[in-house]
């Protein structure tokens, strides 16, 4: 036999338990959890947010130039192999 909701709540006036009282706990750890958010969480979150972007802002400009030094090197590479043939023609 299972009790029901109703047989849980006569329990309790009988044992001279406020119904309320059996839902502080939860709103205890509620109220724990929120301002541990509030004041722990979020602001290490901001924080690691922060360092990422400014990271991020930091090497986007970076990537441009790399591009352009492996074009360079590209470019370079061509020109040595040309050369290098030609030398080996004349040796």
């Amino acid at each position: 036999m299972a009790l029901t909701g109703e047989d849980l709540l006569a329990i309790s006036r009988l044992l001279g338990m406020k119904p309320e009282s059996k839902l502080q706990p939860i709103r205890d750890d509620i109220c724990f959890l929120k301002l541990q958010n509030e004041n722990d969480i979020l602001p290490r979150l901001q924080n690691i947010e922060a360092c990422y972007l400014s990271t991020f802002e930091r090497y986007k400009g970076g990537i441009v130039q790399l591009d352009a030094i492996q074009a360079d090197i590209d470019v370079m590479k061509k020109v040595l192999i040309g050369h290098s043939e030609k030398l080996w023609q004349y040796a």
